[in-house]
């Protein structure tokens, strides 16, 4: 059934709107654990890590988009006070990124790497995320 008009994706130079999170509720959110959450954004902060390129410009703030709507669905299930000031606050550093004119690698490690210590299994993450050296044991 061909209509001879392209689909929004098809057209040259359209940026698609922010899809792959928008059935996510945040009943569906509440139903993974605190660790999942935190991971999930984590894994949008990795595939921001991967677009470096000017040509990735649009890819990277789409997947910006997506780690702040992450974060915005966990403050609204999160019942911790203190995780969600956390986590608002770094959701500031996130748009600040978003804001840039590209990836900016060494902000970038920091605010992910912030992210990866909010939570004990996110953290134990950042020796295979980030290439560090494991925190050595007491």
């Amino acid at each position: 059934m061909e209509t001879g008009r392209r689909s929004r994706r098809q057209r040259p130079g359209r940026v698609s709107p922010l899809t792959q999170h928008r059935g996510l509720t945040s009943q569906r959110w509440r139903a993974f654990t605190r660790d999942q959450q935190i991971l999930m954004i984590a894994n949008e902060m990795q595939r921001a890590s991967q677009l470096n390129g000017r040509e990735d410009h649009a890819r990277l703030h789409r997947t910006y988009e997506r780690v702040l709507r992450l974060v915005d669905l966990t403050v609204e299930v999160a019942e911790e006070r203190g995780l969600r000031r956390e986590l608002l606050r770094w959701r500031d550093l996130v748009a600040e990124l978003y804001l840039r004119q590209g990836l900016d690698p060494e902000a970038h490690h920091a605010v992910f790497l912030a992210l990866l210590l909010l939570n004990p299994a996110s953290a134990r993450q950042r020796v295979y995320v980030l290439q560090e050296a494991p925190a050595p044991a007491n």
